[in-house]
């Protein structure tokens, strides 16, 4: 089977340099070069040994390139056969170059081999330096170098439009294709939490996070619970899993229908959640890469003259703006605006965001140990889809189109050996 060593992929770090301590910038390669001789009789060494159509190969060039390829560690078997086959593509992939008229200039070779260097963390110099000390003449490296770049020209000048995965391609190499969304359906319990009820409330959450029936669980939030939900026995609607905090989303990912989670430690409270259903729906999930959201303090904790006033609150506004003129001449630290991403909202803002859409609110959280009322209100969600994901399909259409460039390239290199006349000495 030949070998095909890619100009790109090159395993640089299998080079093994020293840098010798009696020379100062001085490079040694630590590699011991025991290859065999070509049998070419007593031709000699700038004798041809292969013939491509019109174009020869050396003995010379077939030995130099033989080292070369040991030195950069990318031989399987036996180097020879390994150059001998390196070099006869070399010639076919230059021929067509010259047929198409493709030429490098110098400074684009320079260019090919500095990278080249850098791979292995040196300088051209250094490079070139080394190579010498292990028997492998620059130019070597310049042919080598020229052949990879100009064909890696010609392969997307010729087949580029080809490789372009589509749309769906993308979509299937994404695993996005046919995956649809995942909703979960939950019942919910969240429990105020301050200094004076910390014990009670971390045992009664223990004993409801034991609970083995839904019966009892609806009773317990429709008792004990603080969220708007306990009216409903603690039952929320279907979510989509993205819009949960994302430290809950692996939690809640992890429940079979009717488990209930350990309590959930979160800012002033304790959640619990009972998993009811999970269902896979048609069209992506998104993501969000930053939410909109607005805090507004009420002094009072969850008496029942704040929750009348948050009430009253929701009454008077429409949108988050419109919190700014319910503050004004107040003190600027009772209203909090700001767009954050999902993993820097506190967990138990995020869970009231979660079952929110835009300017709804909720007022089921409390601050400073209990005193506080906290005023909740979304006001928008900004999809990742524009960036993030944007970026993210950007990455794998570039992977697909190398992949096809080097399954192009490879098929292409195949049909010119097959349609070549080669004559091996």
């Amino acid at each position: 089977m030949q070998q095909y060593v890619n100009f790109r992929q090159i395993p640089l770090a299998l080079i093994n340099w020293t840098r010798q301590a009696t020379c100062a910038g001085g490079l040694a390669l630590a590699v011991a070069l025991t290859l065999p001789a070509a049998d070419v009789g007593a031709q000699g060494l700038f004798s041809p040994v292969i013939t491509v159509n019109e174009d020869v190969i050396t003995t010379y060039e077939l030995q130099q390139r033989a080292r070369f390829l040991t030195v950069l560690g990318s031989v399987q078997g036996d180097p020879l056969e390994t150059a001998r086959n390196d070099l006869i593509e070399d010639r076919l992939k230059r021929q067509v170059m010259r047929e198409v008229g493709l030429t490098l200039s110098e400074d684009e070779i320079t260019e090919g081999m500095r990278e080249l260097a850098q791979r292995a963390n040196l300088s051209l110099e250094e490079f070139l330096s080394g190579l010498r000390q292990a028997g492998v003449d620059p130019e070597t490296v310049r042919d080598f170098t020229s052949a990879g770049l100009g064909w890696r020209e010609y392969i997307r000048g010729r087949f580029l439009a080809q490789a372009r995965p589509s749309e769906a391609e993308i979509d299937r190499a994404m695993g996005t294709a046919g995956t649809g969304s995942v909703q979960v359906l939950l019942s919910e319990i969240i429990l105020p939490l301050t200094q004076e009820n910390a014990a009670q409330i971390q045992e009664l959450a223990t004993q409801i996070s034991e609970l083995k029936n839904e019966a009892a669980f609806t009773a317990s939030a429709a008792q004990f619970s603080a969220s708007d939900s306990s009216a409903n026995g603690g039952r929320l609607p279907w979510m989509s899993l993205s819009r949960l905090p994302p430290q809950l989303q692996e939690v809640v990912l992890g429940l079979e229908p009717g488990q209930i989670t350990q309590p959930l430690p979160m800012q002033g409270a304790i959640a619990i959640f009972r998993m009811r259903g999970l269902r896979e729906v048609d069209g992506r999930s998104a993501s969000f890469a930053a939410i909109d959201y607005a805090t507004y303090r009420i002094p009072g904790g969850r008496s029942a003259e704040a929750l009348a006033r948050a009430t009253e609150l929701r009454n008077e506004i429409d949108t988050c703006d419109d919190l700014y003129g319910i503050n004004k001449d107040q003190n600027p630290d009772i209203l909090f605006r700001g767009s954050k991403a999902p993993n820097d909202i506190p967990q138990d803002i995020a869970l009231e965001l979660a079952r929110l859409d835009a300017n709804e609110s909720s007022a089921t959280l409390t601050r400073d140990n209990g005193q506080t009322l906290l005023f909740v209100m979304l006001c928008g969600r900004t999809s990742e889809l524009v960036a993030a994901q944007e970026n993210a399909r950007a990455s794998v259409a570039n992977a697909l189109v190398q992949q096809r460039l080097n399954d192009l390239a490879e098929s292409h290199v195949e049909q010119l050996k097959a349609d070549a006349r080669i004559e091996i000495q």
